[in-house]
């Protein structure tokens, strides 16, 4: 797990509900919480199919030391008995459609009980839920809805300041949905950071939230009118900073969903509003449908990476690679394919880190923003 200095983190001790979706794309909020953690200290994973597993061992084969419990009381009890009681309830799965089955409330109401505050991520609010709100109430919690669409007094419409934002700034699209986006985002800037470089994220989904991004906007609880000037005015704030240090030498952009995914075409506005210089592409190579949808078969990268490359009038210049369902020196063999194929170079950044990536970088870096040292 990674921590932060970022004032006010972490805000409490974290147990996830993650009940029968863990170590699937439905459980990839729990997921990037596991692997990075700034807002919670993250104390357990409440999915019963892999209870008395390390949750790292499931996910990435690496111990992480957050256990997987069966329960919501199991994690209680190992909260307490570790001297570390837990103050936040994490709903972390992440179900097509953003919606919260009738199956998990319960767990909700005895967090609720146990005197936790419940954070969710989901389309369903929690608190517009009367019983909820009530037994809320009743016990001194809160219920925080992160995908609750912010006031239209806050948003954003676009004004091209993004023009003002003279660094690099790096587009990591993917070629589907829960395609591993994110995690690749922020391993990209731990090792431009890691590199000398000054380097943001700018989150664009409830995950990168809850994982404590500086700057950011959750996407699909925003208004469409809303969107690109959102995007726009987090990567000018990422720029700007808070005017303690020079400006980053490079910002990336979490993108979600892709192009041609038929459930979340996401891309277009992060394209559009980002103005990105470079574009990296995350596929899974061994993925042959659209995830969730059946009979919906992935199109081909070259085919992808020209969509990209004609709509934003910038190069995609690395893929890199989400090696589900592949092993050792398949995913070897994985990139070598994909760099015949398209003449890029391919990395498993979750596998080997990032540094290649950032080799391949360093030319479109601009000026400014390296860490003297």
């Amino acid at each position: 797990m990674t921590t932060t200095d970022q004032p006010g983190f972490p805000e409490g001790n974290a147990i996830v509900y993650c009940q029968g979706a863990f170590g699937t794309t439905n459980g990839k909020t729990a997921h990037g919480l596991v692997r990075r953690s700034e807002r919670y200290r993250v104390l357990a994973i409440v999915d019963a199919k892999h209870a008395g597993k390390d949750a790292g061992m499931v996910l990435d084969r690496r111990e992480a030391g957050v256990p997987v419990v069966a329960s919501l009381a199991d994690a209680l009890a190992l909260a307490n008995n570790s001297d570390t009681p837990a103050t936040h309830f994490v709903v972390g799965l992440a179900p097509d459609g953003g919606r919260l089955g009738p199956e998990h409330h319960s767990t909700v109401h005895e967090a609720i009980h146990a005197g936790l505050n419940v954070d969710c991520g989901l389309h369903d609010f929690l608190s517009e839920n009367p019983e909820l709100v009530s037994h809320a109430a009743e016990h001194g919690v809160t219920l925080r809805d992160v995908r609750k669409p912010p006031a239209r007094n806050d948003l954003h419409f676009f004004t091209g300041k993004i023009g003002q934002v003279d660094c690099l700034k790096v587009a990591l699209l993917g070629t589907d949905s829960a395609v591993g986006k994110r995690t690749t985002a922020w391993l990209l800037v731990d090792a431009l950071r890691a590199a000398g470089h000054r380097a943001e994220l700018v989150g664009t989904g409830q995950t990168a939230w809850m994982q404590g991004s500086r700057y950011g906007l959750i996407t699909d609880s925003i208004v469409s009118d809303f969107v690109s000037g959102e995007i726009e005015h987090a990567t000018w704030s990422a720029w700007r900073g808070d005017g303690s240090q020079p400006p980053p030498a490079a910002i990336v952009l979490e993108g979600q969903g892709s192009l041609m995914n038929p459930a979340y075409p996401g891309g277009f506005e992060l394209l559009a509003a980002g103005r990105p210089d470079v574009v990296v592409l995350q596929h899974a190579p061994a993925r042959k449908e659209y995830d969730g949808f059946p009979g919906y078969p992935m199109h081909p990268l070259p085919h992808q990476i020209q969509a990209l490359e004609i709509i934003s009038g910038r190069p995609v210049v690395a893929v890199t690679v989400n090696h589900e369902e592949l092993e050792g020196d398949e995913i070897d063999a994985a990139c070598v394919a994909i760099t015949r194929e398209t003449g890029l170079p391919a990395f498993d950044v979750l596998r080997d880190g990032a540094a290649g990536l950032v080799e391949v970088l360093t030319p479109h870096l601009k000026t400014g923003g390296s860490v003297a040292g």
